[in-house]
C-alpha cells in the first residue's frame, strides 16, 4: 500500500446544446469533447471542435473536474456560451465517471 496522495477528478464531456443563431463553425447540437484522466482531450473520430467555443469553456473545466463547495455556483451552472454573438452556440458541461489519480500524474 502506497502513502503517496491521490485527487479525485471528474471524467467531463462538453455538448453542443444548442445554436440560437447560424452555425458558422460547423458545429451542430450533440457535438461534444471529452476531458478525460485530467488531462485527456478527446473527439469522436471523424469530428471537429471550434477553438472559440473551445476556448470559453476550458477556464471552467478544473473546477468542474472536482467537488465543489454546497452552494458554489459552479454546482449548478452548466452552460457556456460561444463568444460569437451571431452564433449563439450554448455548451453544456456534464460530469461522467470520477476518477482516483495520483496527484504526481496531473498536470
Amino acid at each position: 500500500m502506497s502513502d503517496d496522495p491521490v485527487t479525485q477528478v471528474y471524467d467531463l464531456r462538453v455538448v453542443v446544446e444548442r445554436i440560437e443563431g447560424e452555425s458558422k463553425c460547423g458545429l451542430r447540437p450533440g457535438d461534444y469533447f471529452e476531458l478525460r484522466d485530467s488531462c485527456r482531450l478527446t473527439l469522436p473520430e471523424g469530428r471537429h471542435f471550434c477553438p472559440f467555443a473551445l476556448a470559453a469553456v476550458l477556464p471552467l473545466l478544473p473546477a468542474k473536474q472536482r467537488e465543489l463547495a454546497e452552494g458554489d455556483w459552479m454546482a449548478t451552472d452548466h452552460r457556456v456560451a460561444c463568444p460569437d454573438p451571431d452564433e449563439r452556440l450554448i455548451m453544456r458541461i456534464d460530469r461522467l465517471e470520477i476518477k482516483t489519480i495520483p496527484t504526481r500524474d496531473l498536470t
